[in-house]
């Protein structure tokens, strides 16, 4: 299992179809995926089933985080690889902490769970991340975990008539 002392990074369920329902229909975060229509609870469905598959099939794999305390447990995110590439040992690698539960170390605590499944049990060489310019919160987080800035994608991302650039960071396995 992967877990942190707060947290318990674990494999999408049935169960969380309502949930991922109204987060990947939540306008606000659309932006952050790339998204410009609603999804389907039939879609979310099929995507939990195909969710199983094994990121060597799939390439690609998201984890519910669940937040672990005296109350119990409740699911207050997601973290994803994405861009599995098994020959060449990368994946990106994205994270959500709904609003409530951002700014408590949550998103840390995640992502150093999966900084170190990346690189001791999937022997990934690097990782990569994407993130707007404009997001202190995200770029601090990842500079944390030793992420360098590789490169800046002008005018990446278009948002209600302006355009934003995308920060590309990587952090490489040096072991």
């Amino acid at each position: 299992m992967l877990k942190s002392e707060n947290l318990i990074l674990r494999a999408v369920e049935p169960s969380d179809v309502e949930i991922l329902y109204g987060w990947e229909n939540n306008r606000e975060l659309w932006h952050v995926s790339n998204t410009l229509t609603p999804v389907s609870r039939f879609v979310l469905e099929q995507y939990v089933l195909s969710a199983q598959q094994d990121i060597y099939t799939a390439k690609q794999l998201r984890l519910m985080i669940d937040k672990t305390d005296e109350n119990g447990k409740a699911t207050i995110g997601s973290i994803d690889l994405f861009d599995f590439d098994p020959a060449h040992k990368r994946a990106g690698i994205g994270i959500m902490i709904i609003k409530s539960e951002q700014k408590k170390g949550y998103a840390s605590e995640a992502l150093d769970v999966m900084i170190r499944y990346c690189f001791n049990t999937l022997h990934l060489h690097q990782v990569y991340c994407n993130i707007e310019a404009d997001n202190a919160a995200s770029m601090n987080l990842f500079k944390k975990y030793g992420f360098s800035v590789v490169g800046t994608k002008r005018d990446w991302l278009a948002q209600k008539d302006k355009w934003k650039n995308e920060i590309l960071l990587q952090l490489l396995n040096e072991n």
